[in-house]
């Protein structure tokens, strides 16, 4: 059947998710890429994590801000504006290598952070219009596909970097993924539908934060999930493992990838896997996948000190977070959409994801910093740390009314 020829929610919810896959290709590339590189011209942790910041802080801002304009402007504007803004972030790394200076990457990191989170809050929240009133199980459905696969093309993206610094350089690569993604930036312009998730009554700057007590407390265990993931995985581990196992980058970006195209796989799957009927009515049951969740990297910091066979707690253990942080992280997505507003949905979401974001800055910002000072088992026990905060603040989540 031809595109044209399909219900008009199912081809909008296809042009959106084929746009969240192939910015997603190019913003887990463009991570993939920036840690090697960096790493390779001789930066720290600390040093590669610091290029990061910007990309975080802007992160938060933009789901601010990116929220009550998806509400005033409508999804498809932000979502092509993401990215747009990504070809010009991809753009700007083509350049000699003595312009890559600290403060130039960072800023080009933050316009790709604006890119990225816009994108990532306008296909969240279209899924909220998408999908009829009451429709829980096809909502949770739409959101664990279009999340989990995200996190699969996400892994690919991390597998890409590495293929294309390899094949093509650093320079090469950038030109690479910015032509591909031109071409589905201007075909988005010409096929997403103009009033998707426009608000009815147009929301005052003051509604972007949370009046919800529901979303304030699931914001803020999604600070800390995030958080527990990025204070090891995002800077530490790709470092440990070229430090301390000789990895080069071809076997670190495959490793990754392989874990994020999993983990991803596992998203999709949550429906399956989990009692989508009792956490609907309960909210405060995913406390119990995140309780699990802490006892993860405290085996896996325990494996790493007391055993020799360190890369196999590390292979193992990281499987083991990835199975359950992706249920944990698919609950996450699929209860924000449930309980966000239908009338400026993109308000809630997006003051969710700044709660997402500023979990990621926190844990970039750590990762790099505890494992310049204290080493990877110091980022472990942090990461059990924020996970068990996650739970406790799950804990307190409201049961949803009838």
């Amino acid at each position: 059947m031809a595109l044209r020829d399909l219900p008009n929610d199912i081809k909008q919810y296809l042009i959106i998710t084929g746009n969240y896959w192939t910015f997603t290709l190019t913003d887990g590339a463009l991570r993939m890429l920036v840690v090697l590189y960096f790493h390779q011209l001789g930066y720290n942790a600390l040093e590669v994590a610091m290029l990061f910041l910007f990309y975080e802080i802007f992160g938060v801002i933009t789901n601010l801000v990116g929220g009550w304009l998806g509400a005033r402007l409508g999804l498809n504007r932000t979502m092509n504006i993401g990215l747009g803004l990504q070809v010009a972030a991809l753009l700007m790394l083509v350049v000699p290598q003595a312009w890559l200076t600290v403060p130039y990457v960072m800023a080009a990191q933050a316009l790709s952070g604006i890119a990225k989170d816009l994108n990532k809050m306008s296909a969240k929240s279209s899924i909220k219009m998408l999908v009829a009133q009451g429709q829980e199980g096809t909502l949770f459905k739409w959101v664990a596909i279009l999340t989990g696969s995200k996190n699969a093309l996400k892994g690919v993206g991390f597998f890409l970097g590495g293929l294309l610094l390899t094949l093509v350089g650093f320079a090469g690569a950038m030109w690479l993924m910015a032509t591909v993604l031109l071409f589905v930036w201007l075909f988005s312009l010409v096929m997403l539908q103009n009033d998707l998730g426009k608000a009815k009554n147009k929301p005052k700057f003051s509604e972007v934060f949370s009046k919800s007590r529901a979303i304030n407390i699931l914001s803020g265990a999604r600070l800390f999930l995030f958080a527990s993931r990025d204070v090891w995985f995002v800077v530490a581990l790709p470092v440990y493992l070229s430090q301390q196992f000789g990895w080069d980058h071809w076997w670190i970006g495959s490793f990754m990838a392989c874990w994020v195209i999993a983990y991803g796989g596992v998203q999709s799957s949550a429906p399956k896997l989990i009692n989508r009927e009792a956490v609907a009515k309960y909210p405060a049951k995913a406390a119990n996948w995140a309780f699990l969740l802490c006892v993860i990297p405290a085996l896996i910091a325990a494996g790493l000190h007391f055993y020799d066979w360190q890369q196999a707690v590390i292979v193992v253990g990281l499987l083991l977070f990835g199975l359950v942080f992706a249920l944990n992280s698919s609950l996450h997505s699929y209860l924000i959409v449930s309980m966000a507003d239908a009338d400026g949905v993109s308000l809630d979401v997006g003051f969710y994801y700044m709660a997402n974001a500023m979990g990621r800055l926190l844990g970039t910002v750590l990762s790099g910093w505890v494992f310049v000072e204290f080493g990877i088992v110091a980022c472990l026990l942090v990461s059990t740390l924020f996970v068990l905060i996650a739970a406790l603040a799950t804990t307190q989540l409201p049961a949803k009314a009838d």
